[in-house]
């Protein structure tokens, strides 16, 4: 059975609309940090922190990408961007922006595991409210 986190552009969200090339530069920059950390532990962590490839389809129109593992253990994490329309405090409906991970039903443990490292990074990153897989939510924007 498919599993699916969300990364909500709350108001308070650094940003309130993301597109997939700004996501995959995000991934990118994490890449980046973990591999300057495994230089620093002299440590070829890279491969263990992003055991993944990032694909894109001809057919996504800019709206989705997914994370290949290139490791035994790992298999593919689905990664989105969709709009929702949410009720505000005073009644009046707006257009919300939010990341969706989604696992595939051949996702192991270890897919599992690094979506929810990586919903984490991102949400922190923007700021955003972050719904995981197990229903919990997770508040990283400023609230009042």
């Amino acid at each position: 059975m498919t599993q699916n986190a969300y990364i909500k552009l709350v108001s308070a969200s650094t940003q309130q609309n993301i597109t997939t090339d700004e996501l995959i530069n995000l991934f990118n920059y994490y890449k980046e940090i973990t591999t300057k950390a495994g230089e620093q532990l002299k440590w070829d962590y890279n491969h263990s922190a992003f055991p993944y490839e990032i694909k894109e389809q001809a057919n996504s129109e800019g709206k989705w990408f997914y994370l290949s593992a290139i490791n035994d253990g790992y298999f593919a994490i689905l990664i989105g961007i969709d709009k929702e329309q949410v009720k505000n405090e005073d009644g009046t409906e707006t257009e919300q922006m939010y990341i969706q991970m989604t696992l595939p039903e051949k996702s192991t443990a270890g897919d599992k595991g690094k979506a929810n490292e990586f919903c984490k990074f991102i949400a922190k990153k923007l700021q955003g409210e972050l719904h995981l897989f197990n229903g919990r939510v997770m508040y990283y924007y400023p609230r009042k």
